[in-house]
């Protein structure tokens, strides 16, 4: 089959790999426009040009698809993109954490007769976890299953109906970097039955989403990240995991922003004494346990300004040194 192609990230890349080597032809890819990153704060390109351009395929960046921009070069790019995408022959198109819109004029090319229109990969079990962001909120949230949805496109927000669905359990240790890995296997392997299905004559069956359930998974923001160590162990160890590795968990010790990477809920009698939220109480053979609000977490893996990750133990134990009680606070 011929596959128009719109993502940006590693997940989408991931996606378009595996469509690739399954023998589909990816006649176009869209992704967003290269973007200043890094130390250097250079232009990068998405992984999924990278891939395009690698495999010879050819790349459109506008900034928006909405040919009806107030600005007149958006405009014009999304013009551009619309004539390419009317005039080149292609058979279904996917979409994959693209990160634009699509609006309803460019849905319409992808449904014109001979064509099965446009599919989605989403990294969650909708209706939950509609949104930017459904591997860090299923994991902040405590939910104990995910999954992968492919679906089939229309204008609202991840609303469309669904034609292929699988889950996965979500494990206690979970973090975002290793759910996110699982998920863009699943996803991969997902889109490539749906468009093989197509390819073999067979339809696929449309089930529409409930109406009840639903949630939308609004985008991280760094401000998100400090912890508030007067909740609960449970809920400060779920958003470690979540932010890992964006935005990063952080806490200020002794003028110092500390960044969380893994821990976990201490085990009953791991400490004898209490103290107030945020205070270290004491370091296990690998990490560091940390009153919360209500119980206490162990720190498995920090990093310092400037530093390496490392294991909370070797981390805290300089720290821990210079001060009698060492305690962690939100940023003053």
């Amino acid at each position: 089959m011929k596959i128009v192609f719109a993502g940006t990230p590693d997940f989408a890349a991931h996606a378009m790999r595996a469509i690739n080597d399954a023998g589909h032809e990816i006649v176009l890819a869209l992704t967003q426009p290269d973007r200043r990153a890094g130390r250097g704060m250079h232009l990068q390109a998405s992984p999924v040009k990278e891939f395009a351009l690698e495999k010879n395929i050819p790349v459109l960046q506008p900034e928006t698809l909405k040919r009806n921009s107030a600005d007149p070069e958006k405009q014009a790019q999304a013009q551009e993109a619309y004539r390419q995408l009317s005039e080149i022959d292609f058979d279904a198109m996917v979409v994959v954490a693209y990160g634009l819109i699509l609006p309803q004029d460019v849905l319409d090319v992808s449904q014109q007769l001979g064509r099965y229109g446009s599919f989605n990969i989403h990294a969650s079990l909708l209706p939950r976890w509609r949104g930017a962001a459904p591997i860090q909120r299923a994991i902040e949230s405590g939910d104990t299953k995910t999954g992968v949805c492919i679906m089939q496109m229309d204008a609202g927000l991840d609303t469309g109906d669904m034609v292929l669905i699988n889950e996965l359990d979500i494990t206690p240790d979970e973090t975002s970097s290793s759910l996110h890995h699982r998920l863009a296997e699943l996803g991969a392997q997902l889109i490539v039955d749906a468009l093989n299905c197509l390819q073999s004559g067979k339809a696929l069956v449309r089930t529409p989403q409930a109406t009840n359930g639903v949630t939308y998974a609004e985008k991280i923001l760094k401000s998100e990240a400090e912890i508030n160590w007067d909740l609960s162990a449970q809920e400060i160890d779920r958003r470690i995991r979540a932010f890992n590795p964006f935005p990063g968990a952080t806490s200020n010790a002794q003028e110092l922003e500390m960044k969380f990477w893994n821990s976990r809920i201490a085990k009953a009698g791991a400490v004898r004494k209490a103290g107030h939220p945020g205070e270290l109480l004491g370091l296990s053979e690998k990490g560091a346990y940390i009153q919360c609000g209500q119980g206490v977490i162990e720190i498995l893996e920090m990093q310092k300004p400037g530093g390496k990750k490392m294991s909370a133990n070797l981390c805290l134990q300089t720290l821990a040194c210079r001060e009698q009680v060492l305690r962690f606070h939100k940023k003053e």
